[in-house]
């Protein structure tokens, strides 16, 4: 029994391990009331695969059902991210990034280099939504490159409706993405922070 008991502690750790982004919140995750009870991801502050097979969103996008949104943010305005979890591998860096497209492509908002998370949380990241991020439902995505531990990439995402907005987010910088070696061919050494080469106008 004491044997069964450690072996459930064990997993509870590995699930609660990491971080992940409680609000906005993400998609299947038990914090987004549009979730189906049958498709929660327990394991929302796992990495992405390494080959890259469930990049964008860990492949949630795809999803036929609870892709409602969970936010409206006026463009312009100042919000915030929250993030939580048990394991912060140093912190590292992140960045929040806004879809317009549906996930092809990932727009980045502001970038956070080094000591991102600082904490296990919960933790607040402000940042303003662009002026001229289009109106509508686009798709927010908070993105961690770890500074020690397994070469990974985190990424959690949320659908979020923008009011009064713009003419869209076209010139600005691209998402990093790492360590997905079926996306591209970057990779981080351990240890360091990304200092992101286009971290956007906010960081």
């Amino acid at each position: 029994m004491e044997s069964f008991i450690a072996i459930l502690a064990a997993f509870a750790s590995l699930v609660s391990a990491h971080m992940e982004m409680t609000d906005p919140a993400p998609l299947r995750s038990k914090y987004n009331p549009n979730t189906d009870s049958n498709l929660i991801d327990y394991s929302m502050t796992s990495p992405l695969d390494s080959t890259g097979a469930n990049f964008p969103c860990k492949g949630y996008l795809s999803d036929s059902t609870g892709k409602e949104s969970v936010a409206t943010w006026a463009a312009g305005s100042s919000q915030s991210v929250t993030l939580q979890g048990s394991a912060i591998h140093e912190g590292g860096s992140c960045q929040l990034s806004i879809s317009e497209d549906g996930g092809s492509t990932f727009k980045v908002v502001k970038s956070f280099i080094g000591n991102c998370p600082s904490s296990t949380g919960p933790v607040t990241m402000d940042f303003t939504v662009p002026s001229d991020v289009a109106s509508g439902d686009v798709v927010f995505a908070w993105s961690w490159n770890n500074r020690v531990g397994n070469r990974e990439f985190y990424m959690n995402c949320a659908i979020v409706t923008i009011d009064n907005g713009g003419s869209g987010l076209s010139a600005y910088p691209d998402m990093l993405v790492a360590q997905l070696s079926g996306i591209n061919t970057c990779t981080i050494a351990e240890g360091v922070d990304v200092d992101y080469p286009n971290p956007g106008t906010q960081v």
